[in-house]
């Protein structure tokens, strides 16, 4: 496994399985209703004509385009990592001045002057 020592832009970054999968649904399901309009409209509207057999040719094939559109996922091949950009410069700083010594923080306890109260009796 390759590691990199540079940040992945969030830009580069493919669409989220879920989220591809919840656009493929929307397609989907607004395939598949319009597939249901046109049966509707192939049996409602008269005197039937040759649109009629235009409402039958989508109530008939529409599932089939639905089901191709809805199984094509986003193109994973065509990712690739944008390194991105400094946008500001870090100031430069001196180094800290070393301390004479190492820093001691010491706690002290006290005892506890009053007995705890027992409310339980």
């Amino acid at each position: 496994m390759k590691t990199s020592h540079t940040a992945q832009s969030a830009t580069s970054l493919p669409k989220a399985p879920r989220e591809d999968a919840d656009s493929r649904f929307a397609k989907y399901m607004v395939m598949m209703g319009i597939r249901i309009a046109c049966f509707i409209a192939m049996a409602v509207v008269t005197p039937y004509g040759w649109y009629t057999f235009v409402f039958a040719a989508g109530a008939i094939f529409l599932p089939y385009l639905a089901v191709i559109v809805a199984n094509v996922g986003a193109d994973q091949g065509s990712t690739e990592a944008i390194n991105p950009e400094r946008a500001i410069e870090a100031p430069s700083t001196a180094p800290a001045p070393a301390a004479a010594g190492p820093v001691v923080i010491r706690i002290a306890e006290t005892p506890r002057l009053d007995p705890p109260r027992d409310d339980r009796s």
